[in-house]
């Protein structure tokens, strides 16, 4: 019915959006040591001020929640319906950007480039001009729609934490800072801590400590050991044959006369999708249980992590755990974090759990299958998974509207084992803003979001204001 409407409004206002998107991210707003009154520093208190006043200026209703967030409100004093949830904060930046620095955003080849340009500046501008278009075009509305910024999002999501303790949620939430057409399942996540105590052995050879992973989140790319008793020599054997099985390589170094160190070189990547790595800690596991060492506690205990999380299983066979539903998918687990000593030893798994998962059939099976090595596995609660049925009326209206703008045809919602602002909201989903084959460098450097696709996206949340809103 606003088809023609909605398009032609934000095809005439497409360089200012742009132009308001890099505004933002002009101001670097990773988070800082708190300030009074800018409880993440004061990056991202002047840049949540900033958009307010944007907001502000085309007529909007503004409030600033102590600088942990700020919403944006079409009709304040009516019921409280729709909530869009993006954030101002960013990650980080390194150097190595090529096409401009972080924040100084350029548009090049149809592509804005800047630090927030994708996550989720430029996602959060096209949700103010979508319920800018809706308000100017003066579409008869019913309900409110409010934009909500949050400061945290990068850092653990207090801003949101707080936000909800002042303010119910809304009947309908969506976030535009994920992936199309929309994600209605996020998967559960169990932290898994295995560790063993044991008396220490002098024997030779043995293991003097292992240790890898900085993040539980990150599949490590790397591993350093160190091993006493085994000469350089016989050490390079057994790691080329642990190359040939794994894919990783593994550099062997004399560290004193009775010790060498080995340094494992693989691939990381997200633990989401842990199968796109390659894990150094398992295939330094293969690599110390194919050697002959010395019979001790340790020893068994390493083996045992070797079996529990053999090199290349990222569904949790070797644990026992692996399960898979027709609505959201396989389980996966990544094993992130080792460390070992000649008298413990702990190791930290991620797992990201398919609906059907529960204490029992994960966190219990877990639990039964380490102690069968002579392991333990701290007890300790699983993170439900987060689903929004596909054959609701929310989600058939968001993917109405992004095949009505795109000409997808057939579109269905996707489950992810990330997570993302709407974890913890009852009915909240991910909504965009990225289209499916597009790699926007989120995180990385040259982060750049495609104008056409902040164009398209807030035509999409435009319709999607007026058909959840509308009289």
């Amino acid at each position: 019915m606003y088809k023609e409407r909605i398009s032609a409004w934000v095809e005439a206002h497409r360089d200012e959006l742009i132009a308001d998107a890099m505004k933002l991210i002009r101001i670097q707003s990773d988070r800082e040591d708190p300030l009074p009154g800018k409880p993440y520093g004061e990056g991202p208190a002047k840049v949540l001020d900033a958009a307010l006043k944007l907001a502000a200026g085309y007529g909007f209703h503004t409030t600033n929640y102590e600088n942990y967030v700020g919403t944006v409100d079409l009709l304040p004093e009516n019921d409280h319906h729709l909530d869009i949830l993006s954030h101002m904060d960013c990650v980080p930046v390194a150097d190595g950007w090529t096409v401009t620095t972080p924040f100084d955003p350029k548009v090049v080849e149809g592509k804005l480039y800047g630090r927030g340009a994708a996550d989720d500046k430029g996602p959060g501008i096209a949700a103010l001009y979508a319920a800018r278009c809706v308000k100017e075009l003066g579409i008869p509305m019913k309900h409110n729609v409010r934009l909500i910024w949050g400061c945290d999002e990068e850092c653990g999501s207090s801003d949101i934490e707080y936000y909800f303790r002042k303010e119910p949620q809304a009947k309908y939430t969506f976030t535009p800072d994920a992936d199309y057409p929309v994600i209605n399942i996020e998967k559960g996540g169990f932290h898994g801590v295995v560790f063993g105590d044991f008396e220490e052995s002098t024997d030779l050879p043995r293991v003097r400590s292992m240790d890898a992973g900085l993040k539980l989140n990150v599949v490590p790319d790397t591993c350093h050991m160190e091993i006493e008793g085994m000469r350089k020599t016989v050490a390079e054997i057994y790691c080329a044959g642990a190359k040939d099985l794994t894919g990783v390589s593994f550099t062997v170094t004399e560290k004193d006369k009775n010790t060498i160190a080995i340094d494992a070189k693989g691939a990381g990547a997200h633990a989401a999708h842990p199968q796109d790595g390659n894990n150094a800690i398992t295939a330094s596991l293969q690599l110390i249980a194919s050697m002959h060492l010395a019979p001790c506690r340790q020893f068994e205990a390493l083996c045992g992590l070797a079996e529990l999380f053999p090199h290349g299983d990222t569904l949790g066979k070797g644990l026992g755990v692996a399960m898979e539903d027709e609505i959201s998918g396989e389980l996966t687990l990544s094993l992130d974090i080792l460390h070992v000593t000649t008298t413990g030893v702990s190791a930290e798994f991620d797992s990201r759990c398919p609906i059907c998962a529960t204490d029992a059939n994960l966190k219990y099976t877990a639990m039964v299958n380490c102690a069968k090595k002579g392991l333990s596995l701290k007890d300790q609660p699983m993170r439900p998974p987060h689903h929004v049925p596909a054959e609701s009326p929310f989600i058939q209206t968001l993917l109405g509207a992004y095949e009505k703008y795109t000409g997808v045809t057939d579109a269905k919602p996707i489950a992810i084992g990330g997570g993302t602002y709407c974890h913890e909201i009852e009915n909240g989903v991910a909504f965009g803003c990225t289209m499916p084959g597009t790699d926007n460098h989120m995180h990385g450097n040259d982060e750049y979001a495609v104008v056409e696709e902040l164009i398209v996206s807030a035509k999409i949340f435009a319709d999607v204001i007026v058909s959840l809103c509308a009289e």
